[in-house]
């Protein structure tokens, strides 16, 4: 309980955090391109998407993915779309209540998921206007490889945002 609490927190933090000035599609091919060279380094197979303003302007399906990561990250980010927090915090949060996205609001799980993976990307004076989402290894993982570049990408020194490694 709590680090389930203590990751709610840092969650909140991280989103509070990684808050960018301005964001366009140049920053979202950069982003989605550091999420790549990350994952091809740690070996890691990833399908990866950056969305801005409800459409796809990245995405990558690396060697030895499949179909389903694809599904994954559809169900992540609408997660992130319709709610503005990162689809791991989502799921953290409703761990900690005992509820789902089902439960609370009637949102099938055919479309929606509250594992990691799925970051919002936001925008200062603006708020969220699109969503970073990664699918391949476990979900804290999947939360991690996107907090981190993001951090890299806004020049946040990665110490500062990361989640404990215990979970």
């Amino acid at each position: 309980m709590i680090n389930l609490k203590r990751d709610i927190e840092r969650l909140a933090w991280q989103e509070s955090r990684l808050v960018f000035p301005a964001f366009n599609q140049s920053h979202a091919w950069e982003l989605g391109s550091l999420i790549r060279r990350d994952c091809e380094a740690a070996g890691a197979a990833m399908s990866i998407e950056i969305r801005l303003v409800k459409a796809t302007v990245f995405f990558y399906a690396m060697p030895g993915t499949k179909p389903n990561n694809a599904d994954w990250i559809r169900r992540k980010r609408n997660t992130v779309e319709l709610l503005h927090r990162s689809s791991y915090a989502v799921g953290r949060s409703l761990e900690l209540e005992g509820s789902s996205l089902q439960a609370k609001m009637g949102r099938p799980l055919r479309d929606f998921a509250v594992q990691g993976g799925g970051f919002p990307i936001f925008c200062e004076g603006v708020g969220c206007i699109g969503a970073a989402t990664v699918s391949g290894v476990p979900e804290r993982e999947d939360h991690a490889i996107v907090v981190r570049a993001l951090a890299a990408l806004r020049g946040v020194p990665l110490h500062e945002v990361e989640l404990d490694p215990a979970g």
